[in-house]
């Protein structure tokens, strides 16, 4: 940013969460009851290398509401917390000049990764770095994919506050479960809290992050506290030259597709042109037949544009106002390997 259009002390939130946690959920809350006279801005990274949750944020926003979305697809925050994320997050402070600014890494993502590059010099005037939200569901404590995960654990350890999510699903001890693993596994001073459906009040997004820079000598949090991250990266793509796919132009096909892996997930998503319109009753068909860890997707259908949301508690289908094309993301343990060909036959015309 030049020294004529020079943002200051932009308060800034870390909204993270595992898989399934609901934070694309929480932000669009959030985004309902923001003050109408703030500009707030959004930076979304998504595991999948086509990016949904742009395009389901801003398809629920009018010009009027004042959000400003840019997406940084393609993997976890350590790989794209480098060029490509601070291309981004100076583009959309440029355009938006917010009021708040909200980031969302990837639940595969390793949030420390994002406070090396918010609490840098470069950022250190421009940001006012505010509380770092983790979105938690209780019920995942009992599952070892998730507590044996070092991604998980770090989003919890780097929390200012942990949001105990979907507690109408909660089982008999489940959220004092999350209390006694936050107690053991969190900051000295992290809040634990609990809600339903992503309803965050905005009230707890303010106040400073216990997170310091590490040349500051009054600072007691430890900066090494974490393996490195490399370690749990061995079959991920760190080239950050490559270009985007979400950027690409879809060739003569009429589509685009593009995987990832890494973390223990893959995944695996579609770029279509706005040409082709999607049958509603098939999308609605497949998506729920489909063994998946998570579905995100945007679809151009006859009957309108239609958004969904997959996690192991159901498909949620959401009426959008726009979207530039239609675009899909799954992630699996192991993938659906006829599932371009099951994609294409739900187009209307088929």
């Amino acid at each position: 940013m030049s020294s004529t259009n020079k943002l200051e002390a932009v308060p800034t939130n870390i909204i993270t969460g595992f898989l399934g946690a609901g934070k694309t959920t929480a932000i669009l809350q959030l985004m309902e009851n923001k003050p109408d006279n703030e500009r707030w801005a959004v930076l979304v990274n998504e595991f999948g290398e086509i990016g949904i949750d742009g395009s389901l944020i801003e398809g629920k926003q009018s010009g009027g509401e004042r959000v400003y979305v840019r997406e940084v697809p393609g993997g976890c925050m350590c790989c794209v917390a480098g060029l490509p994320m601070q291309v981004a997050l100076n583009q959309l402070l440029s355009e938006a000049k917010p009021d708040r600014l909200l980031i969302e890494p990837t639940g595969l993502g390793h949030p420390k990764e994002v406070l090396d590059t918010l609490t840098s010099e470069y950022y250190r005037e421009a940001l006012l770095l505010e509380k770092t939200i983790t979105l938690v569901d209780a019920r995942q404590l009992s599952d070892p994919r998730y507590t044996s995960h070092d991604t998980f654990n770090q989003q919890i350890s780097m929390a200012d506050v942990v949001i105990g999510n979907k507690t109408d699903l909660y089982g008999e001890n489940e959220k004092q479960n999350l209390v006694d693993y936050v107690a053991t596994r969190g900051k000295k001073k992290v809040k634990t809290y609990f809600t339903e459906g992503g309803n965050i009040p905005i009230a707890v997004l303010s106040g400073s992050t216990g997170v310091c820079h590490e040349d500051d000598s009054t600072c007691h949090h430890d900066h090494h506290d974490h393996h490195d991250h490399h370690d749990h990266h061995d079959h991920h793509d760190h080239h950050n030259s490559r270009p985007l796919v979400s950027d690409l132009p879809i060739p003569e096909s009429g589509y685009l597709k593009a995987e990832n892996s890494g973390e223990g997930y893959q995944s695996v998503g579609w770029r279509f042109t706005p040409e082709k319109i999607f049958s509603l009753a098939k999308i609605r068909t497949l998506l729920t037949t489909i063994q998946a860890e998570r579905i995100k997707a945007v679809f151009i259908t006859e009957e309108g544009i239609v958004g969904y949301n997959y996690t192991s508690d159901g498909l949620m289908e959401i009426e959008l106002d726009e979207c530039r094309e239609s675009r899909v993301e799954f992630i699996f343990n192991q993938s659906d390997e006829n599932l371009q060909e099951r994609l294409l036959d739900c187009l209307a015309d088929s």
